[in-house]
């Protein structure tokens, strides 16, 4: 059977949702002015989390402090993040999605993949699926997405990419050649910079280029394996399959990837502390504590590093969970090269019972974080995660780190 797989990608998802979210409001359109999801300006750790493309063009930078970023554009549109709204909008996407196939994929919060082969007899022309999918979740939901066709997941993702936003692109194997070979090696899925510099050092500029040339070399380079599976998604080859198997969650973990290069530890920590906040609400939403703490990060060379902490007893305080991230974060980014992902995993969890004294204080201190996570949980439930701005569930002001 001739595969034909989807590949949908909400628009610049977490500024869009916040978006929909305020015109229900009655508020204006935030995608159309400058504007950023961030926590508070009044907060020193506040980064922007995602931008609107007006905010772009006062060149502000995903991860950026929001002191700097309200500098180049003083009448910038702030509004906070809200991850319990993001996995609604999620859900809502999504489930549109499955009307379509009941092969879904989730691969992010904002992206999936859909296997639709074998559905030429109810769509000859398989773009109008897309159309259709596309225009429903724009119409009924508010917000656009990329539709990328491919002949597997690789090209359906690598057309999913081209022009957007509001977008059905096309990338089927007979197209590899005139729609992607002529494209420059950075973009081919997967490749790193490093990677991309070596590649070039032998005239290897475009992805065609890597396609063409000889394998043993190629493996010579960039490594066995990895230069093996690079020759052949150059030549649009991909038989990972698309898996809708439900996972049992045996951690509780966040992760954001940025749009610009993470280079500086302040920036880095205030992310640390969403990330910490958002696993351990999630885990204490399930009457869970975690034995294990691990920070993952993934350099601008597509190097992943992770570091992990096992604990003498579990603990869900989020003040405990980010403070030992910190420490994590600081041992496996000793070489400080600019980061794309970094990530928190609560792992090894268990509900035994008893009363939990937190790993750094005395059993009055203990009870107090517990409590002022225990109030912020109940507010979450009854009003959303927006009414909590980041940094607060720690009880104080987080104070600059010193390097």
């Amino acid at each position: 059977m001739k595969r034909v797989i989807f590949h949908i990608d909400v628009n610049s998802a977490f500024l869009s949702w916040s978006a929909v979210s305020l015109l229900k409001e009655g508020k204006d359109d935030i995608r159309l002015v400058p504007s950023v999801v961030s926590g508070s300006p009044q907060k020193r750790t506040s980064v922007v989390l995602a931008k609107s493309i007006p905010a772009k063009e006062y060149g502000i930078k995903t991860g950026e402090p929001i002191g700097l970023a309200l500098k180049k554009c003083p009448t910038l549109f702030i509004t906070p993040p809200s991850f319990s709204l993001y996995s609604k909008y999620s859900k809502e996407f999504k489930d549109i999605c499955r009307e379509y196939t009941p092969l879904l994929e989730e691969f992010s919060i904002d992206e999936c993949f859909l296997d639709m082969s074998g559905m030429e007899h109810m769509y000859p022309d398989i773009t109008d699926a897309a159309y259709i999918i596309k225009d429903r979740i724009k119409n009924e939901l508010g917000f656009t997405v990329n539709v990328g066709i491919g002949s597997n997941k690789l090209l359906a993702k690598m057309a999913s990419d081209f022009e957007k936003p509001d977008k059905v692109h096309t990338l089927f194997d007979y197209e590899v050649e005139e729609k992607m070979w002529c494209l420059p090696i950075d973009d081919l899925l997967f490749l790193g910079k490093a990677s991309a510099a070596k590649l070039k050092s032998l005239s290897v500029n475009t992805i065609g280029d890597l396609a063409h040339a000889d394998i043993n070399m190629i493996k010579a380079v960039i490594g066995g394996k990895f230069g093996e599976q690079l020759h052949r998604y150059a030549n649009g080859i991909d038989d990972s399959p698309v898996s809708n198997e439900k996972r049992e969650a045996k951690s509780y973990g966040h992760s954001i990837t940025v749009e610009e290069d993470l280079t500086d530890i302040e920036t880095a920590d205030a992310l640390l502390l969403a990330l910490s906040d958002a696993a351990a609400s999630r885990m204490r939403r399930k009457g869970c504590k975690a034995y294990n703490i691990s920070v993952n990060i993934r350099d601008r060379n597509f190097r992943n590093k992770s570091h992990q902490r096992q604990l003498g007893s579990p603990t869900d305080v989020t003040a405990d969970i980010y403070k030992i991230a910190k420490e994590l974060l600081r041992e496996v980014w000793a070489d400080r090269t600019p980061l794309r992902l970094i990530g928190v995993s609560l792992s090894d969890v268990t509900k035994e019972g008893g009363e939990q004294l937190t790993l750094f204080d005395s059993a009055e201190e203990s009870s107090k974080k517990q409590k002022v996570d225990a109030a912020v949980d109940a507010i979450r439930n009854k009003y959303g995660k927006s009414k909590i701005v980041l940094g607060s569930t720690l009880g104080k002001k987080m104070p600059k780190n010193k390097e």
